[in-house]
């Protein structure tokens, strides 16, 4: 059983957890993910590692509550345990050096961005972060991305707070006034295609982190494969990253939305709307 340390409440369906699992903490590194089931009749899910901290032998999650098995875990709180804790699963994070970089977050995809940044900061690259939410209220992990970003910039879509508008409007700014080296972009798919558009027209490596549809994350399932330059791959041991520019975006988000239906059922049939 894996306990709950701590629990914040960084909105109203937002959640941050500490779980124990120094194991999993022994091995962490940015870009990987943990697959979870909360018990013995749960679903598994992946959720990507948002921090850890190896002395404590503690994994920082962050989630969205937005099927069954998330809003059931949004419930739980500290002193809780978890059933399963699997991980860390996923390719890592490419960090070296490569110039001059920028690191583009959306939404929930702000959190497993911030381990990438500071890995990208401490292998001595000059880091660009821009954020990007639909409301200020919905911004994470702000003044953590903040330490750790020689330069950094916010967008949201109603003008709460920083650029009003799209991280791509952010980029294409910064485009302009630096050479860029390297984008990683981690966010909604939507988010992630239009900055991958932007940043092929200037030829610069841009990576992406997805996060299909996923059961048992060793590559026996199937249930994530993705379509990358015309191959398929499959996000829990080819990925999670991929080159942005070789992601098939359409095929991803039919992908999806391919069980929409039966969570909304799974949801009202456990009582977690």
């Amino acid at each position: 059983m894996y306990q709950i340390l701590e629990k914040k409440v960084l909105s109203e369906t937002v959640k941050l957890m500490k779980i124990k699992a120094p194991l999993v903490a022994k091995k962490a590194q940015p870009g990987q993910f943990i697959i979870l089931r909360i018990d013995e009749k749960g679903e598994r899910i992946p959720l990507t590692i948002a921090d850890f901290d190896r002395k404590k032998g503690t994994i920082t999650i962050i989630f969205l509550e937005v099927g069954k098995t998330t809003k059931q875990l949004g419930t739980l709180n500290v002193g809780d345990s978890i059933e399963n804790f699997v991980g860390p699963l996923g390719l890592p994070s490419e960090v070296k050096k490569y110039g001059t970089v920028v690191c583009v977050g959306g939404g929930v995809g702000i959190a497993p961005l911030y381990p990438i940044v500071k890995s990208l900061k401490e292998a001595g690259n000059y880091v660009i972060s821009i954020l990007g939410a639909k409301t200020e209220s919905l911004l994470l992990l702000e003044k953590e991305i903040h330490g750790f970003s020689d330069e950094f910039y916010i967008a949201t879509d109603d003008g709460s707070k920083g650029h009003k508008g799209f991280v791509s409007d952010v980029l294409q700014q910064v485009i302009n006034k630096h050479k860029v080296d390297m984008v990683m972009a981690i966010g909604p798919i939507i988010m992630m295609k239009v900055v991958s558009d932007l940043t092929r027209k200037y030829n610069i490596k841009t990576l992406v982190s997805l996060n299909p549809i996923m059961v048992d994350g060793t590559g026996m399932c199937g249930g994530c494969r993705v379509s990358v330059d015309g191959k398929t791959k499959f996000a829990c041991v080819d990925g999670p990253e991929f080159d942005g520019h070789k992601v098939d975006y359409e095929n991803l988000m039919l992908r999806n939305r391919r069980f929409m239906h039966e969570e909304g059922e799974a949801c009202k049939l456990a009582g977690v709307q």
